[in-house]
């Protein structure tokens, strides 16, 4: 036979394909808080992978997926900024959470030494100028 049968090639190629498609998803680093929504665009991004603190909806803090104590916050923080070339940090938290606690967080994050805080929401909110950012 002087063809080359692709076939079993293309079968496994579909397969992982399939595999890739249901891995992607649960690639991205989170923990679930419900963002705000606002007319904001996004930022751009930097070569570092980003650093996210995420204030849940009980109130507890985490740096990227580890719960930390707000005592220990800063301490950690400024460990974390010495390794890090950019001062730049994404700070998540739930529409729940009081203004005062994200400020106070923002307060700990200035004084663990990133200076460049991004707030991280949802988009499709408000623009707050007479038209709706949703299509409504």
């Amino acid at each position: 036979m002087a063809e080359i049968n692709v076939t079993p090639f293309v079968d496994v190629m579909l397969v992982l394909l399939i595999i890739f498609m249901v891995a992607a998803p649960l690639l991205t680093v989170g923990v679930p808080v419900e963002l705000p929504k606002t007319a904001a665009g996004a930022l751009a991004a930097d070569q570092e992978e980003p650093l996210t603190v995420t204030i849940t909806s009980t109130g507890s803090v985490q740096i990227q997926t580890t719960e930390t104590a707000r005592e220990e916050l800063v301490i950690k923080l400024r460990a974390i900024a010495a390794e890090r070339e950019s001062d730049r940090v994404f700070l998540r938290a739930d529409g729940a959470v009081p203004y005062s606690d994200v400020m106070q967080i923002m307060g700990a994050l200035n004084a663990g030494g990133f200076s460049n805080i991004g707030l991280v929401t949802d988009t499709g909110g408000p623009a707050l100028d007479g038209t709706d950012a949703s299509g409504g």
